[in-house]
């Protein structure tokens, strides 16, 4: 046990809320690892040929896992960012008696929520996943063979469209971090600046929780735009928070017009595909309905609308020569109200350089 969260427990609930993986034993199954080995090669040329990004950390490798294999990566990257906040909890709560039974249930609780996901994840590249681990795993693009396998049987998907189709999605993001020399790094920082503000002191907690309650009484859903983390977020958390929504519904956007465009004539099925999936997303009812709130989900939901309707509305203004200044620095990033309001952010980009 390390700190405030039992990472073993973690791992162990996690695994065992996953569920039954049938199709991990297919015969199909060995075709995913050639086949995504293959296909993330041919996104990787098709997106930089719609964008013009070219990735600065050489080309993308392909990994197949099973849902325990995404759990495991994925505690590693919770374990490396939130060891500073675990230190203040620590810090402030103390070592009593009661410290290891919090841990464990910490622990069961955030791998229930795992567990649970590991479910859903068809594909991911996250740099939070990747972040600082060995050279030679950097920049791995994960497929979660079962769940993939899983979706094309019971929508009768047609497996090379299918595969292709999610390899464009997540080499877009990869392209996005590896081709804006600048991008990787900023989003770091944000994310460790938004864990480094967190205020572990219970009367903050309670107070955070008091203002969310009354904007839900005022008809205010205040998980609206990220869930539990926008809930107990101070004002300085909830500005580094808006940064960053306003960021990845930039990258989201950008990574669904991407897909669509750059697989165009090469995967027919692609309205289908998105279709079935959104819907998939928003059948979600009772508990699971609740949890996809309270982890974010239905906000990076809401990231992708956003961020394919602003880059409409500045493609319509300037075209892509336009929407290339978002790119020029981190200063060009939309703000989450840019986002909502593309006007502003047409206007700002527009605006005279001021010299000092």
């Amino acid at each position: 046990m390390a700190g405030s969260v039992d990472w073993s427990v973690a791992e162990r609930i996690a695994i065992r809320a996953s569920g039954t993986e049938p199709f991990a034993r297919s015969y199909h199954y060995d075709s995913l690892a050639p086949d995504f080995t293959r296909l993330t090669a041919l996104a990787e040329e098709l997106v930089e040929r719609e964008t013009g990004l070219r990735s600065l950390a050489g080309p993308a490798r392909s990994r197949v896992t099973d849902r325990a294999g995404w759990i495991r990566a994925n505690i590693s990257a919770f374990r490396r960012l939130l060891s500073p906040l675990i230190e203040k909890f620590d810090g402030r709560l103390g070592s009593g008696a009661a410290a290891p039974v919090m841990a464990r249930l910490a622990g069961a609780e955030l791998g229930l929520v795992l567990g649970w996901m590991s479910g859903r994840v068809l594909g991911q590249y996250d740099l939070l996943v990747v972040e600082e681990q060995d050279p030679l795993d950097q920049d791995i693009v994960y497929y979660v063979g079962p769940n993939v396998l899983a979706i094309e049987k019971r929508f009768a998907f047609p497996p090379e469209q299918f595969r292709l189709w999610l390899a464009l999605h997540e080499v877009t993001h990869r392209m996005q971090f590896t081709g804006v020399p600048w991008l990787r790094e900023h989003f770091i920082g944000l994310v460790h600046e938004t864990v480094g503000a967190v205020d572990p002191d219970p009367g903050r907690l309670f107070e955070n929780f008091s203002r969310a309650a009354t904007a839900w009484r005022s008809g205010t859903d205040p998980l609206a735009d990220g869930g539990l983390a926008t809930l107990f977020a101070g004002p300085e958390q909830r500005a580094v928070l808006d940064r960053i929504s306003g960021m990845m519904s930039l990258l989201e956007g950008h990574g669904d017009v991407t897909m669509d465009r750059a697989g165009e004539g090469l995967v027919p099925s692609a309205a289908r595909f998105g279709q079935v999936l959104r819907e998939r997303r928003q059948s979600a009812t009772g508990v699971a309905k609740l949890l996809q709130r309270l982890i974010g989900l239905e906000a990076k939901l809401n990231q992708y609308a956003h961020g394919e309707a602003f880059i409409a509305a500045v493609e319509r203004e300037g075209g892509s020569t336009l929407l290339a200044r978002a790119w020029e620095s981190a200063d060009n990033l939309p703000s989450l109200l840019e986002i909502r309001e593309p006007h502003r952010w047409i206007e700002r980009m527009r605006a005279p350089l001021v010299v000092a």
